[in-house]
């Protein structure tokens, strides 16, 4: 391993550690700290690996990114992501390749239009970060995390074309869209197979560790499956992930938390490697301009910039209002979007990592051996494009979030809802409580550890409706809360009386080990109460 790779890995978590520690944006931040560091003399270039990106970094985030998506939120919002992730990416492939076509003389129009590929895809992950946090509407959320899961395989499905037209492959316009398809279905295909293999596998294990480490092996493997037959692998990917996640409820407990603690690790280390690269790309990228005409390829990189944005606010407002101008049945079931919040989900079209992957991805020659046509020009404007959006529109939507008044309102039907399900939950815990208890010895002490639980379970099902008649601003620490709180304090008494006993040689490690993993459980599940209100 280049030990290059593992300083930029460290580095990058502590700078991320900090942005985190200090509620700043950290996707951006990295990206400053490595153009920064780009700078600094006689530091040595880390370079960017394509294969390293499409292969190691990106499987993994799409998985965990389609894992927490919802199936059926997806589903119900399945038009208009579909125009963002399928629809808005050929567009701008098309619209930025001749701009770039127009403004660079000399880029080829087939190069031309693999640039429009390359910077076609946004990275959503900064701007969900940023509308999470700032309380964007949950359908807004759910627009970006499923337009970010799909719109890579629309746009790499594109420059694999566009590419193939520049080195010398010919293809028809079917034949493209043959392809197209080819790889879109075969990567459904792919996913879903062996999504329910895996499925299987894991349930025959029954063995939390064994799971999660399959788990992190799936994204690696479905992707090269789905590649080595020719299918896209990342809607495989996608697939494979979204299945899962959806029958990760039936799984174990242990399984589901400790997934949850191992992929947020894994995000948190790959997205924080990944935006610092982004930066510490500025030197590699400098380099390859030397003997070019520098007004021209700054009037390029503006122009490419402004339309890669433009493109994407033009589309989202006919692509949202138009179809309920014409689809009364549409207009009945879907109350169109405020403006406010159609232009912050325009305004999000951040490119990534996975844009300048495939930049440096482009050959050095064509099929006849010659140079690729203005390979380091495509490099530097899809650089321009990625560090552009990132610092202009990512550092700027927090903002216009708050001056648009974006927010979602779902916290009223949300506990509506939770309040609703709580009690039929109750009512049926309830009933198979009191078939248990009538089984029981009239005299026999476990009376009392049933009324112990009847009245857990009322406190359960009261809850939601405690905090839903009370405003967000005097809601202060419900009863539960209190409650919750307090057995915090109690089990990190025992916790400090178990370790003073083994300091004292009463008890061995293992056994305080093995009492410190129950007390550990019982503290997350307060503390997860706690923070939601449970």
């Amino acid at each position: 391993m280049d030990a290059s790779i593992l300083v930029v890995v460290v580095a990058a978590l502590a700078v991320a550690a900090l942005a985190r520690r200090y509620q700043l944006a950290s996707p951006l931040i990295l990206v400053l700290v490595g153009l920064g560091i780009s700078w600094i003399p006689g530091l040595p270039i880390v370079g960017l690996d394509p294969d390293v990106v499409l292969f190691i970094i990106l499987p993994p985030l799409l998985y965990s990114a389609a894992q927490d998506s919802s199936y059926v939120a997806l589903r119900r919002n399945v038009r208009a992501i579909g125009l963002l992730a399928v629809a808005l990416p050929l567009v701008t492939t098309v619209v930025v390749g001749f701009v770039a076509y127009w403004s660079l003389p000399q880029l080829p129009l087939a190069a031309a239009l693999v640039l429009g590929a390359v910077v076609a895809p946004p990275d959503a992950v900064s701007a969900t970060a940023i509308g999470r946090r700032l309380g964007l509407p949950r359908k807004v959320t759910t627009l970006l995390g499923g337009e970010s899961l799909l719109n890579d395989a629309t746009a790499l499905t594109a420059y694999r074309l566009a590419l193939g037209a520049a080195v010398g492959a010919t293809t028809s316009v079917w034949g493209g869209i043959a392809l197209f398809a080819e790889a879109a279905i075969g990567g459904v295909v792919v996913g879903l197979v062996l999504g329910v293999v895996v499925s299987k596998i894991r349930q025959w294990l029954t063995d939390p560790p064994m799971e999660t480490a399959l788990g992190i092996v799936i994204p690696f493997a479905t992707y090269f499956v789905a590649e080595e037959v020719h299918a896209s692998g990342v809607i495989a990917v996608v697939v494979v992930g979204l299945y899962l996640g959806q029958r990760s409820a039936r799984e174990g407990y242990a399984t589901r938390l400790q997934d949850s603690a191992v992929w947020r690790s894994i995000d948190v280390m790959l997205e924080s490697f990944v935006f610092l690269l982004i930066g510490l790309q500025l030197p590699e990228v400098i380099r390859g301009l030397r003997g070019h005409s520098v007004g021209a390829i700054i009037w390029a990189a503006v122009a490419v910039l402004a339309t890669v944005i433009v493109v994407r606010m033009i589309w989202m407002f006919p692509a949202t209002y138009l179809p309920r101008m014409f689809s009364a049945t549409l207009r009945e079931r879907e109350s169109a979007p405020p403006p406010g919040a159609v232009f912050v989900v325009a305004w999000s079209g951040m490119r990534g990592v996975v844009s300048l992957a495939a930049a440096f991805a482009i050959p050095l020659t064509t099929d006849d051996g010659s140079a690729f046509p203005a390979r380091d020009e495509i490099i530097f404007l899809t650089f321009v494009v990625t560090v552009g959006t990132l610092l202009l529109q990512g550092t700027t939507l927090p903002w216009l979030i708050r001056r648009l008044g974006v927010q979602g309102n779902e916290r009223r039907s949300d506990l509506l809802a939770l309040a609703a399900a709580q009690d039929r939950a109750g009512r049926a815990a309830g009933a198979r409580l009191n078939e248990l208890a009538e089984e029981i010895p009239e005299n026999d002490a476990m009376h009392e550890q049933v009324e112990i639980l009847r009245r857990w379970l009322r406190s359960r099902k009261n809850l939601a409706w405690e905090e839903l008649g009370r405003g967000e601003d005097e809601l202060g620490e419900s009863p539960t809360v209190a409650v919750n709180r307090i057995r915090t304090e109690l089990l990190q008494i025992q916790r400090e009386v178990f370790i003073a006993e083994r300091d004292a040689g009463r008890i061995d490690d293992e056994v305080m080990r093995r009492v410190l993993s129950q007390l550990d459980l019982a503290e997350g599940l307060s503390d997860r109460r706690s923070r939601s209100g449970e």
